[in-house]
Formats: structure tokens, sequence, C-alpha cells
């Protein structure tokens, strides 16, 4: 075959391995709106096929038989990666809390319920250094277990029966963690272009740590909370103290469980620095074909722990890193400490005064003893004085303490996994807790025809029923699966009070509603469902088409005692490009707000699209503006929002920053007003495709068909109790 094919003895053949980043549509064209992020687990990507339920798959799981297995791998150490003291409780913790930890209250992404520690970035983070051999040293028993346990289930597992194994009672433990099978695009990790950029970038003034970006939660790219060393490297622990406050709490933590999460986390195990980090390899990510997926090779390892390098502090906090006990709080609080350099060179303390006996000994070699270490968050639980004041009641109680992070330490690994309905497995705790967000079963002993006449013997509009049902479902997050119409809390604080629920209308439709229920038995929440699904039904059928709304009982109502507000506030939509609306000018532009939300929801782009369109048509914008009605049949469900947007009898002019204006081209007569939210359809390649689909004069009766779909997907999208 003749070489001589003028590439310049280039493969003539663009692999995708090897093209530039600028074959790439979003480097062409950096300003288009990008979908992946609605489509990123399609199910082309999943080999387990649409038939593989793992929610039915995990409970037919020996647990016992696991548990034996993951207790016997704790002391089982092997040569390519010896454990610490034999035991790989401390490495298995970790991994288990750096695969949570990336969980953040502001919009319910991270988080260990995925198991997408096992892909870019996270995978390769430099706060996830050497977690890789973690996962390897598990993988023995999840090929032996397979199907029935995911690696999300097993990453967090592992934590649990690490510190069982060490002397800790748990609180319990779920099952029910889904794998993904690729990196998560949709996560916004920050806006750094390289690991460990200074702290400075993603806060308006760093020496106030409220003023961090949001939704982010850790204060450097690549860490998972804090700066071991210091803020921004330097070390002061009232500082650092501040820092540790402000990234728990955008975590979902108070005071006390951070302090409690500190203290238990750092009762065993050690950090690693004991070399020169610069010798270490690649992470997984640039490692050689020959690495096999893992990364950070050390040359200088020669099969001892003592020898591993991670963080690049080194030490154990305690005298006995094997074992859960109170001997965090006696060596921090038993001693004075100094500012010391790790061998690896990094900023730690050690104490200035300590007897032989007391320090831990070598991770390999009993025989040899260490200065025990503190990093400068460790320093904080000492020197913030409402952090020390927690401490000190630690100390003073033993069970309240071990209760206390047994408690945080389920939060943490769980927060993500949304309602005690989602929980499987035998240690499942009886307990509700506030932040599982707890709603009662709702009542089925009720006959849904009489419910719906009697909302429509109350004479309320389609406007009133379908926004206030909007409004209570649209809250749900996929994320971390808060939120929906279960429970009703759309009628409680803060969600009553919203400016984007129009509080004045809820109030008014909600009195109606309450009086519906008490004379049927449906719950509030049931009521507000199917008063949406009749706004839907009378619009359909003033279009022509008789259609049936499905429905599911049982929805139950919550109550503020239920009800963590303070948690909620995060929930609150700043935009809803469904009803046209936001609460004020972002940088973030209107159409990207609109995706952020539709992929909460579960949406893809087509079931975006359709909603948008039938919810203009209803008349159901915010505030009842006109923006994006593209009909002069507001109140029918129809097709002709699609069909005036792609009509080239009119044009478009931009008349303000997001204001745009719908003209015939023969009269010059301007027929509607649009948003960016409304042209986008019309302007992005995709969407315009869907629009025009929904367009065609053979596609209304579809249209109708798949908008009553996704409708209902959106209605029962937190309906854990029935799936």
């Amino acid at each position: 075959m003749s070489q001589n094919n003028g590439t310049g003895g280039k493969c003539p053949v663009m692999h995708g391995s090897s093209t530039s980043a600028s074959q790439n549509n979003t480097s062409w064209w950096p300003e288009a709106l990008n979908l992946d992020i609605l489509h990123q687990h399609d199910l082309k990507a999943n080999p387990m096929g649409e038939d593989f339920d793992y929610r039915e798959e995990v409970k037919k799981l020996d647990y016992d038989a696991l548990k034996k297995d993951l207790n016997a791998l704790m002391t089982d150490s092997q040569e390519w990666w010896p454990a610490d003291w034999g035991h790989y409780g401390g490495l298995m913790i970790r991994m288990a809390w750096h695969s949570a930890g990336t969980y953040r209250l502001a919009d319910g992404r991270g988080g260990g319920g995925t198991g997408n520690q096992r892909f870019a970035p996270l995978g390769s983070w430099p706060d996830n250094v050497n977690l890789d051999k973690a996962r390897r040293l598990l993988w023995p028993i999840k090929k032996k277990y397979g199907n029935k346990l995911s690696w999300a289930d097993l990453m967090i597992l592992a934590g649990n029966i690490a510190y069982e194994s060490m002397g800790l009672k748990t609180f319990g433990f779920s099952f029910g963690r889904e794998d993904i099978w690729h990196p998560e695009k949709d996560i916004y990790w920050g806006a750094e272009k390289e690991w460990l950029a200074p702290s400075d970038t993603r806060y308006e003034d760093v020496e106030k740590p409220e003023t961090m970006e949001n939704p982010l939660a850790a204060v450097q790219m690549g860490l998972i909370y804090v700066n071991p060393e210091g803020v921004n490297g330097k070390p002061d622990p009232l500082k650092t103290a501040e820092q540790v406050r402000e990234t728990f709490a955008r975590m979902a933590m108070d005071d006390e469980e951070t302090a409690a999460l500190t203290a238990g986390g750092h009762t065993v195990g050690k950090t690693h620095g004991n070399g020169d980090a610069e010798t270490l390899g690649s992470e997984p990510e640039g490692a050689d074909v020959h690495e096999q997926g893992l990364g950070w090779f050390n040359a200088n390892l020669k099969g001892k722990a003592a020898n591993a390098i991670s963080s690049g502090l080194e030490g154990a906090w305690t005298a006995n890193p094997t074992k859960f006990d109170m001997g965090y709080f006696d060596m921090l609080f038993g001693h004075e400490w100094e500012q010391k350099k790790s061998p690896a060179g990094a900023n730690q303390w050690e104490p200035i005064d300590i007897k032989e006996e007391h320090k831990p000994v070598d991770p390999t070699d009993p025989s040899i003893r260490h200065n025990p270490m503190m990093t400068d968050a460790d320093m904080a639980m000492k020197m913030d004085p409402k952090y020390r004041a927690i401490c000190e009641r630690f100390m003073a109680d033993p069970e309240y303490f071990r209760d206390c992070f047994a408690r945080a330490w389920f939060k943490l690994t769980h927060r993500d996994m949304g309602p005690k309905a989602r929980y499987i497995g035998p240690e499942v705790p009886a307990e509700d807790l506030i932040w599982q967000d707890p709603v009662p079963q709702g009542e089925t002993n009720y006959i849904e025809e009489v419910v719906k006449e009697k909302i429509a013997e109350a004479g309320l509009s389609i406007n009133e029923l379908v926004c206030t049902a909007w409004d209570s479902a649209r809250t749900f997050r996929g994320s971390d699966m808060r939120g929906g119409a279960n429970g009703a809390r759309i009628r409680l604080a803060p969600q009553k009070g919203w400016e984007g629920n129009e509080p004045e209308r809820l109030a008014r439709v909600l009195k109606v509603y309450e009086k519906i229920s008490a004379e049927t038995g449906a719950s509030i929440a049931d009521v507000i469902v199917l008063g949406g699904n009749l706004g839907v039904e009378k619009a359909a059928s003033a279009a022509g088409h008789d259609v049936h709304v499905p429905f599911l009982k049982g929805r139950g109502d919550a109550t503020d005692e239920q009800t963590d507000a303070e948690s909620f506030e995060p929930l609150e939509p700043l935009a809803d490009g469904f009803r046209n609306w936001q609460k004020k000018e972002y940088v973030v532009k209107p159409e990207e707000m609109l995706l952020d939300r539709a992929q909460l929801l579960g949406l893809t782009a087509p079931e975006m699209t359709v909603l948008l369109g039938g919810m203009r048509v209803l008349g159901t914008n915010h505030g009842g503006t006109a923006d994006g009605v593209f009909t002069d049949r507001v109140g029918q469900l129809t097709n002709d929002f699609f069909v005036n947007l792609t009509d080239m009898a009119n044009r478009w002019e931009p008349k303000g920053k997001n204001s745009y204006d719908i003209v015939d081209r023969k009269s010059g007569n301007t027929r509607f007003t649009a948003t960016r939210v409304d042209l986008v359809f019309g302007s992005n390649s995709i969407l315009r495709a869907y629009a025009e689909l929904y367009a065609q004069d053979d596609n209304q009766e579809k249209f109708v068909k798949d908008f009553v779909a996704a409708w209902t997907k959106v209605m029962n999208a937190d309906r854990f109790d029935v799936k």
C-alpha cells in the first residue's frame, strides 16, 4: 500500500483518540448550547440493557457472606499495595468518604450514589491519590458478587465494614446505588484550568468563605473539602476553621456533625508523605497502558506501607490507628503542637513534647515509633471556640461522641440517596431522619373521579391548575432525589413564599384544595397533581383530543416538623424556562438554566422540547406574560408554539437583552414576543429538529401524546414508593 498519501506519514484515519479538540463542535462554536448533559447516561453506554434492574437484583445478595468477605479483606495485606499496620481500614474509609464527600447541597450533585469515582475527573483528582488501589483491592469481591452488587454500593459499604472491624457500631447501611458507565459531564467542579489552583479563584474574597462560588463546596480544584495544610497551603487554624465550617455547611453538615466527622475520620488510619511526591508517576487517567488503570506509580514503595505517598502529609493522628477510640481527642488536646514539614515537604503539626510510648508505631515495622501529626483542619477543632466546645462535650461523653459520629457518617454516605423509600437491605435504620425528607404514606381509598369533579366544580383556570401542579413537582432533583410533588411541601415554608411559586395565586388555589382534601380523603399532594392532570385534559379536549393523564394515588402530606426548611432553601428555582421566568439577570444564559432544570428533572431533549411547547400554549408563564405564547388559542393543547416558531412568514427581531419580537414579514406587524428560551428551539440545530417534528401537520396527536407522557414523568419523578 502506497505511503505517499499527503498526510506526512500520519495515519489517514481520524481516530477519536488522536484528533485535536478543535474537531469537537463545542470547540468550533463554544457559545452553542450543548445538550449532552440531557443524554449523558444514554442506554447505549450501559452494557446491562434496558431489562436489568439493579434495585431488584441487589435484593438477591447474600449480605452475610458479603460482609464476611469484606471483613477478611481488611486484614489480608497484599504485597503490591501493603496495608498500614496490616489493616486496610483507613484506606477503605478514605475511599468511601471521598466517594460520598463530593456531594453538595446547592444542586444535589456529587456524592457516592453513582460510583463515579471510577471515572475521570474524580478518579484522577489529586485528593484521590491512591484510591485507585482501594478499588482494585475490592475487585475480587466485586467480581464474585457481580451484578448483585454495584461499585457504588461496594465502595460505601467497604467504609462501613472498615469502621466496624475497628470497633465502631455503625448506624446502618442501605444498598440501592446504581452504577453509571461513563463520566458525568453535568457536574461543574470549577472553572480552574489547573489542579489545586489557589482558592482565591473561586472566592470573591478568600477571607470570607461564604463568598465561594456556588454551587461549589470544596475550596480548590481537585480537593474534596479543604486544604489540609491551611488556606492556600498556609497554616492558620482559625482561618481554616472558617473554610471548614463553610464547606461542610455546603455539604449539609452543621458544626457538631462537622466536628464529629473530623474527629471520627481521623481517629483511624494515617496520612502518607514519607518521600518525595515528585517521584510519583502520572494519575490513572494519564498513565500508560501497561499500568492498567492504576496511577501514581511509586518506584520507592518496595513493598513497605511506610513508604507510601499520597497527600504529602505524613503520620497517624493517634497511638492506635486501627482502633476506633477516643485517641484523637487524647492526642489533640493532650499536647501542645508546632508547625513542621513532612518528608514530602508538606506543612503539618507535630507535638512539642510527647513520650515515646505514646507515639504510633511505624505502619511496616512495629519496633519503630514516629511522631503523630495533625492537619490544619485538626488544629481548627482545638483553636476555634465553637468547635472546641463541641469537642469538649464529646470528650466528656464518649458514647455521645460515638453516636454523633455514627449518625454523621451515615448521613455523609447516604445524603444523596433521597427518601427512605429508596433504601434497601437488612441494616436500614428504623428511625426516620429529618434530612431524609420523610413523607407519610398517603390515602389511596378514595375515588379519583370524585376528586376531579370537585376540582372542576371549583372553577379554577387551566393556568391555576397546571401551574400549581408544575411548581409543586418541578422541585425534584434527580441528583439527590429530593423535592417533587410528594409531601406537598409547596404549602409549607419556605416553598409557599418563593417568588417563582407566585404566592398569592398559590395560596388561593391551596385554600380550594385543602377543602377538597378534607371532603374526599385524598392528600393535598394528590389533589394538586390531579388538578394539574385535569387542566391538561381540559386543554387537550379543547384542542380536539380526548386524553386521560395517568395518575398514581398515595402521595402523602408532610408536616413542618418533618421538614428541614433551611435545607430546602437551595431547591428554590432561580429560573424556570418552562414557565418563561427567572428571578433576575444572571451571567448564565437563560437557555443554559433551562437545561440545568431539565437535567435535574431527568428529562431528555425531546421531553424538554415538548413540555416547554405545551406549557407555552397553555398560558402558564409566570405572571401571565405573553412571551413565547405563540398561539391565538391560549388554553388549548395545540402544537401552535412549534408551528409559529418554524413559520418562515415571520422574522425575528431583537428588542432587548432577553426580548425579541416575532414580526410578520408582509405586514411588518408584531405577532408575538419571545425570550431566548423560546427562540433557542428554533436556533439550535438539534432542538430545531425536534421543533420541526412537532410542527408537522401529521404530528398534532403525537405532540399531545408526548406532552402527556413527559408531564406524567415529572409528576411521578419522586414516587419511589411505587418504583
